[in-house]
């Protein structure tokens, strides 16, 4: 099985740089908050991952935060682009 968890990080990580490169290069606003978005999920993904493989259920808690905060960070961002007028 850690074969299988370690391709599933190693997909995981590509996703991850894939996106980073998207939060760089934007070119607008919206996109930016889509990637970070992205980002949160990826990373609630890869310590679900982790919390499988380690079956240690005590990091479950870490992902209800991180979920929460990456979505109050997304309305946020969204609603701030909104407001300024930064249409895709």
């Amino acid at each position: 099985m850690t074969a299988v968890y370690a391709l599933t990080l190693s997909l995981l990580g590509a996703a991850f740089a894939l996106t980073t490169l998207r939060l760089l290069r934007g070119p607008t606003a919206f996109d930016r908050i889509m990637a970070l978005d992205v980002l949160a999920v990826l990373l609630i993904s890869g310590i679900a991952v982790h919390v499988a493989a380690q079956d240690e259920p005590a990091n479950s808690t870490l992902l209800v935060v991180i979920a929460v905060l990456g979505f109050v960070g997304s309305v946020t961002a969204a609603r701030l682009a909104g407001e300024r007028g930064e249409h895709g």
